[in-house]
């Protein structure tokens, strides 16, 4: 940091410095620059990996005016690997190809010293770099993303150190439908990565509701006491199938329900009794898991139609558990792979329910 604050007193002392020169690469033929003071008060490069490291930091903290000495350089490489460095950093180095708009350059001399006045312009200032969250994976990247939508965020910027490409708007999808205790509303997702190729990428994620974040924040709000109830709601002495019922009664007695998709999925179930399959499958899923127990929610059809239920673990077996059709029949039941009829789904993506005891982790 302290050679960046020495390049930049430096470089408001140039002349050179100030001047906004035209094209994306320019390329100068060698003059004195004027004013100055001793050129190493400034960043020094004496070969290309270091010219590649000083535009980094220069990037990296946003610097807009700078001088680099260059009086150890090869002077015939000089020009060559400047505009070899200029369009690393601009398609290759991913802070670069997020934040920059052009980089302009002059090669002349400072103090009798051979130097380039580098020029940069942003698209994304230095507040928004300093924003930027680095992550080491996916994984990681993931829980940012998460974290963001549980504050109802508009968007996110992440530098991905070992990044690998994914689906991010069924990622942001699955997050919701996962957590529908903190995430209302399931925004529409837009991505953009920079550069196009690479180990290492910004991922920069933007998010768009219908509903505004103060609204969302109060649904949680409102929703909250429900879910905290589950964990108290049901019996710590009961069985497995008793916790089970105990939680599609917390949930299924509150109204008097109307099928209907909403926006806001689980606020709407819970708070005006309206919701589809997929809303009362998500949020009896998460009312057992904040109990303790094994509740997976599956897509897939109903007599032709889309349609959401759910998969618990009981007492060592798998079973699927429809609410809805169970508040239509009169009462709670569990149904194995054999008793869905008119069902369909993805087999390999879930676990059977075939009747077979599922051993415990920890007895394996």
């Amino acid at each position: 940091m302290k050679r960046l604050i020495c390049i930049l007193v430096l470089c408001g002392m140039l002349s050179g410095c100030g001047s906004v020169l035209s094209g994306v690469y320019v390329n100068i033929q060698p003059h004195e620059v004027q004013g100055g003071r001793d050129p190493f008060d400034t960043i020094m490069a004496s070969d290309y990996a270091m010219l590649c490291a000083v535009l980094e930091d220069l990037v990296t903290v946003g610097t807009e005016r700078a001088v680099v000495s260059v009086g150890d350089y090869d002077p015939e490489a000089i020009s060559r690997d400047m505009e070899y460095a200029v369009r690393y950093i601009r398609e290759d180095f991913p802070l670069g190809a997020y934040a920059l708009e052009n980089i302009n350059y002059e090669i002349g001399r400072s103090g009798g010293v051979p130097a380039i006045s580098v020029e940069m312009t942003y698209l994304h200032g230095r507040l928004e770099l300093r924003r930027i969250q680095t992550v080491a994976d996916m994984e990681s990247a993931a829980g940012k993303i998460g974290e963001a939508l549980r504050d109802c965020d508009t968007g996110l910027v992440l530098l991905v150190e070992n990044f690998e490409d994914a689906d991010y708007a069924q990622l942001v999808a699955d997050y919701a439908d996962r957590h529908p205790n903190v995430v209302m509303e399931t925004p529409q997702v837009a991505a953009g990565l920079y550069p196009e190729k690479g180990s290492s990428r910004i991922l920069e994620l933007s998010f768009t509701y219908q509903t505004s974040r103060d609204a969302l924040r109060q649904m949680r709000s409102q929703i909250q006491p429900v879910f905290s109830a589950a964990t108290l709601y049901v019996s710590g002495d009961g069985s497995d199938l008793q916790k089970y019922y105990q939680l599609y009664a917390l949930l299924m007695e509150r109204h008097d329900y109307t099928l209907e998709t909403s926006i806001t999925p689980a606020y709407s179930l819970l708070t005006h009794g309206v919701g589809d399959s997929k809303a009362f499958a998500t949020v009896y899923s998460a009312m057992c898991r904040q109990a303790g127990l094994e509740c997976h929610v599956i897509t897939g059809t109903r007599d032709g139609e889309p349609w959401c239920w759910n998969m618990v673990l009981d007492n060592g077996y798998y079973y699927h558990v429809d609410l809805l059709r169970s508040t239509a029949a009169g009462r709670f039941t569990e149904m194995t792979d054999m008793e869905m009829n008119g069902y369909v789904w993805d087999y390999s993506a879930y676990p059977k329910a075939d009747g077979a005891y599922v051993t415990p982790e920890t007895e394996q």
